[in-house]
């Protein structure tokens, strides 16, 4: 147990209270589980019982907000521990795609294959990365994988996680914890992963483990009703009280006066303990342990510098602080017994001593190397220095965009939009980075009001406005916001300089199915402005979006020739995967929107086997969502309706999919049987795209709404609605889209 405890970073452990029904849930949960829990609850301890019990290896993965940038930072540094302590497991005939993390675990270097070339590509690169973790895992099996503080994980973390819990790997048991109410933004927990709550300690319960910690044969009843009131059943809460208590020699004035917490206040229970037992330390232990607060761990040398003292003074002052309950030893280094603890005493200091104490930790770290430009920024920003923040935070997002993890580039980005004083070419740099990183992350609800706040100054640069409002309107696309997204698109192309970018954003603009209020001639006239800028640029890619584009628009226009032309198309395509996945999904949906089922089915095929290919795993959400439109116009209805909650569950995967499969949900139950839902489930599809202004899909939101209001004896409403689903189709030029509102007798 001491082992666990250790990588746990738990001191040596009390009684464990009150969970074995918890215990015996985790040991039937499945291979993934997630355990939630306000802090201090004891979801680390209920992990290490679990994990003692099972008998396996153990590999911690303890995620932190200021680690350095590097996508499953958190997973390599736990392969690494184990590795260096003898308790990784003997690694058995690995997967050749495991030869990518030889880079990332040069210990295990000579025993992995040899690395595969560059793909050139950070979507492909990525989930290559996430195919080896899975791989390395199972060469590693049987063995479990402990995430902690899954609330700062990385984004590829979190992706191998959504992959392990949706393709478990034998032998790989994968146990979760995160603070309750503090899941990473957009992420949820798939439905493979089972989802266990760590509640507080019943009053029962609290008396046990203070009978226990304070060695009583006996309950004192009156004191543990006030304990139970005063900790909430908070194990951390109420071990750190009993353990004030004892230090402050009250046992015996607990066993005669058992209301001795009564009148005891505490709105902030662990300060109060804190602070009381702070009284037990001198001056230089108790500066000491506020510095160790600051710089996050007790390395007496470190210490010594920033609080400017000797070695000598700060590791007596840390044993004092050691012996009086503050911290603990893991490793042959002292820690907080608890990160609560660490917050409470960062918070106790006085605020210029805490800013004083950042800067010096900020000056101490500029002479590491390779530079720790995450804490750099952290320390810097805590420190009250803008400048030296903004700079870091910068390094560190430019580091994070290297190595392919846009959300982290994101999240560093977003801390330096607070300084209002920025110079504002700095301001325009940032928020160009920050526009190209949180396109591909699930930062885009934070950057949207950032980029929205710099598009209103009036000064500007032209190439500046251009590019922001292009960043800006994909990401308001990708949210869903249909409108809005392509009204800023449209604002940003008379600005755009580069050729290349001209080109792909009119292409976007091309798309019949963005919006309301543009007919087909005006997409047509985009595309042909798109074919002018991509013919300017000279870049093949830019050529092949048009092109693309142009495709589309034929066959969603019913032209006689855009199915040969496809067809054509995709076989000149068949040396480039992830243009020919991406074509061919784009020209699958526009199948659809027409009726043409034949060739949506032939081009889904194509694109799925070219996702597979090219590993491009952001497409995946397309596929899955074709496929839900196919099954549901050919029948294919067992277990439909199960995928697509299962879909709609994870809507950071692609927000502006999530009213299509809305739409999907609504038809599948009516088909089912249960018209009330689904009628419900159609106006709410209808209200959101009209409000978005989605023009698809809010055609056939209101002909499936006019068929099901017809089915059931409502016909003058099915016919109001089919004849406003006929009237966009008609205000878009695309007869195609409303045949069926027009063949329920709308003419």
């Amino acid at each position: 147990m001491s082992q666990l405890n250790a990588f746990f970073a738990l001191p040596a452990p009390a009684v464990f209270v009150g969970r074995q029904e918890l215990l015996a849930e985790l040991a039937t949960a499945g291979p993934v589980v997630l355990l939630s829990g306000e802090p201090g609850v004891g979801k680390s301890r209920l992990v290490v019982e679990s994990l003692q019990d099972s008998g396996l290896p153990v590999i911690v993965a303890h995620c932190d907000d200021l680690r350095e940038p590097q996508p499953l930072g958190p997973l390599v540094d736990g392969i690494r521990v184990a590795h260096a302590t003898g308790t990784l497991p003997p690694l058995r005939s690995p997967d050749p795609v495991t030869g990518v993390l030889a880079r990332l675990l040069p210990p295990l270097a000579d025993r992995l294959p040899p690395a595969p070339a560059p793909l050139g590509d950070p979507d492909a690169e990525r989930t290559r990365l996430l195919r080896a973790a899975a791989a390395l895992l199972a060469a590693l099996a049987p063995v479990a994988v402990a995430v902690e503080d899954l609330q700062m994980a990385d984004r590829a973390t979190l992706e191998l996680l959504d992959l392990l819990g949706a393709r478990p790997v034998p032998g790989v048991r994968v146990v979760i914890t995160m603070r309750e109410g503090e899941a990473p933004p957009g992420w949820q927990p798939g439905p493979a992963v089972r989802t266990l709550r760590v509640p507080p300690l019943s009053r029962a319960e609290v008396g046990l483990l203070a009978a226990a910690l304070l060695d009583l044969s006996e309950q004192p009843g009156t004191f543990i009703t006030h304990l139970y009131e005063r900790t909430a059943g908070v194990p951390f809460l109420v071990e750190e009280v009993v353990r004030s208590l004892v230090a402050d020699g009250d046992i015996d004035r607990i066993r005669q006066h058992p209301d001795t917490l009564a009148d005891v206040a505490v709105p902030a229970l662990l300060r109060d303990v804190l602070l009381g037992r702070l009284r037990h330390l001198d001056e230089p232990a108790r500066e000491i342990l506020g510095a160790a607060a600051v710089l996050g761990r007790a390395d007496a040398r470190a210490l010594a510098a920033i609080s400017g003292t000797d070695g000598r003074t700060a590791a007596a002052a840390l044993a004092r602080a050691e012996a009086t309950g503050f911290l603990h030893e893991r490793d042959g280094q002292l820690w907080f017994r608890h990160t609560l603890a660490r917050q409470v005493m960062h918070e106790l200091l006085p605020p210029v001593t805490r800013r004083l104490l950042h800067l010096r930790t900020a000056h101490l770290l500029e002479q590491h190397q390779p530079r720790p430009y995450a804490r750099l920024a952290h320390h810097y920003r805590e420190a009250g220095s803008p400048a030296d923040h903004v700079r870091n935070a910068e390094a560190a997002a430019d580091l994070a965009t290297a190595r392919g993890d846009d959300a982290s580039a994101a999240r560093f980005l977003l801390g330096t939009t607070g300084y209002a004083r920025l110079p504002r070419p700095v301001r325009v740099r940032l928020a160009a980075k920050l526009g190209r990183s949180a396109i591909e992350s699930v930062a885009q609800a934070s950057a949207i009001p950032v980029l929205r706040d710099l598009l209103a100054d009036r000064r500007l640069p032209p190439g500046a406005r251009g590019e922001l409002g292009l960043a800006l309107g994909r990401m308001l696309r990708q949210q869903g916001e249909a409108r809005a997204g392509y009204e800023e698109i449209e604002r940003a192309v008379p600005s755009l300089r580069h050729h290349g970018r001209r080109a792909r954003a009119l292409a976007v603009l091309s798309a019949p199915d963005t919006v309301v209020g543009r007919h087909l001639s005006e997409h047509q006239a985009r595309c042909t402005e798109a074919a002018g800028a991509a013919a300017l640029s000279g870049e093949p890619s830019a050529v092949l979006a048009v092109e693309i584009a142009r495709l589309s628009l034929l066959l969603e226009s019913g032209h006689p020739a855009a199915a040969g032309a496809i067809t054509a198309a995709v076989a000149s395509l068949a040396g480039n995967s992830r243009e020919r996945a991406r074509a061919c999904l784009n020209w699958a949906q526009g199948a659809l929107h027409i009726g043409d089922m034949s060739l949506a089915e032939s081009l889904l095929a194509t694109g799925a086997r070219a996702v597979d290919d090219a590993d491009y795993e952001r497409l995946r959400p397309l596929v899955e969502l074709t496929t839900f439109g196919l099954d549901l116009v050919t029948g294919r209805l067992s277990g439909l309706e199960e995928r697509l909650l299962h879909f709609l569950a994870r809507p950071y995967r692609l927000p502006l999919a999530m009213a299509d499969a809305r739409l999907y949900l609504a038809r599948v139950r009516w088909l089912q049987g249960s018209a009330d839902v689904a009628e419900q489930g159609l106006r709410e599809v209808i209200a959101e795209a009209a409000r978005v202004g989605a023009v698809w899909p809010l055609i056939p939101a209101r002909t499936a709404l006019a068929e099901l209001l017809i089915a059931r004896g409502h016909d003058a409403a099915g016919r109001a609605e089919a004849a406003a689903a006929l009237a966009l189709a008609e205000a878009k030029g695309l007869p195609a889209w409303g045949r069926t509102a027009a063949a329920l007798g709308v003419s």
